[in-house]
């Protein structure tokens, strides 16, 4: 997991660079075909120095994680070779340079007063506070309901790659649930790259690894994303299938908070169903349903 070079060499960066050009085919870099049978499903080392510009010994000292002191130009190259997308660009740059990554101790977060305030104000979509390691730091009524109270969880169980992962219910909740678990899995890289020696980021990959033979499998794949925005398909006990556009939007004061939205399309089934949720969420004492997301012991 960790991105910081060491006797080993940067293994983060190896395995990075090695996932990617394993995926792009010559056709796709616009290479011609060459003749002969290939041992390797995409592009050779040759081939990224090649469309890269640089030395084919330069490429694989990098690729092999070696010290090597690399210039924004020829990572820049790199991810143009690569077919990068900006965040796998960005990705490549904090693993390419493992001591200009934070590696001060990383203080707990905390969630302001007028942030609660806000969550509470936001009586009719579910709304949810979320930090590092994807940890959850704050929900609202409406994303209790929608999702699990995760303020009744211990500390340590309160993050949403824990749930996805350990527990049977987000299964059953996320309809899309393969789409949502990989999409979570690439969350976590995304920040292993800007903070390879958290210790607490460590354990929850250790710990995922050795419990779930999926996460293990697309942690393999090195793969990034940030969730930004988009959509969601969920079946809830209650008020049946819900499709919610979400948006994450950055705190002011700590960009590794965010806080993230949920909302339907006007005048839409979910829309309804969302009203319905919050009629069943502010019942003081709501009916007993299937909760979906009891922890996994």
């Amino acid at each position: 997991m960790s991105g910081e070079a060491s006797g080993a060499g940067n293994t983060e960066l190896r395995d990075f660079l090695r996932s990617r050009r394993a995926r792009i085919t010559p056709g796709d870099a616009g290479l011609a075909p060459q003749p002969g049978t290939r041992r390797v499903p995409g592009l050779r080392r040759e081939e990224v120095a090649q469309l890269a510009g640089v030395s084919m010994d330069y490429y694989v000292r990098l690729e092999r994680g070696r010290h090597v002191n690399v210039s924004e130009t020829v990572l820049d190259a790199l991810a143009r070779a690569l077919r990068l997308n900006d965040t796998e660009r960005d990705h490549l740059f904090a693993v390419a340079r493992p001591g200009r990554s934070r590696r001060r101790p990383v203080p707990p977060q905390r969630v302001r007063p007028g942030l609660y305030r806000v969550l509470d104000s936001l009586a009719e979509i579910p709304a949810t506070v979320i930090g590092r390691r994807l940890d959850v730091l704050a929900t609202n009524r409406m994303a209790r309901a929608l999702v699990t109270d995760f303020d009744r969880l211990p500390h340590r169980e309160r993050n949403m790659a824990r749930y996805m992962f350990l527990n049977e219910g987000a299964r059953e909740l996320y309809i899309d649930w393969e789409m949502a678990a990989r999409s979570t899995v690439a969350a976590l890289h995304l920040y292993a790259g800007r903070y390879p020696g958290d210790p607490q980021l460590a354990a929850l990959i250790g710990e995922l690894s050795v419990r779930d033979t999926d996460f293990r499998r697309w942690w393999a794949d090195h793969d990034v994303f940030a969730h930004t925005h988009g959509y969601k398909r969920l079946h809830h006990p209650v008020v049946g299938d819900l499709t919610l556009n979400y948006e994450s939007l950055t705190i002011t004061g700590d960009p590794e908070q965010s806080l993230g939205l949920h909302t339907a399309d006007p005048g839409s089934p979910s829309e309804q169903a969302l009203r319905l949720l919050a009629s069943w969420a502010s019942d003081p004492a709501p009916p007993a349903h299937p909760d979906p997301a009891t922890p996994a012991s």
